[in-house]
């Protein structure tokens, strides 16, 4: 059986604009965390690939 969530509407709270403001601040950091990432794989790809290739049968 599936359940379903709903928020009660009520008064706008001022800490909720804030709130936003900081999920926008980690969106940002998480996408320049990305942006790194895809420029170390753009220039040694396979060196990086070779760095997590498990040994030993672990």
């Amino acid at each position: 059986m599936s359940q379903i969530q709903k928020n009660a509407g009520g008064p706008a709270d001022p800490d909720d604009e804030a709130g936003q403001v900081v999920k926008a601040a980690d969106t940002t950091s998480a996408d320049s965390l990305l942006d790194e990432i895809d420029d170390i794989l753009e220039t040694n790809a396979e060196e990086f690939v070779k760095s997590y290739v498990q040994k030993g049968g672990q």
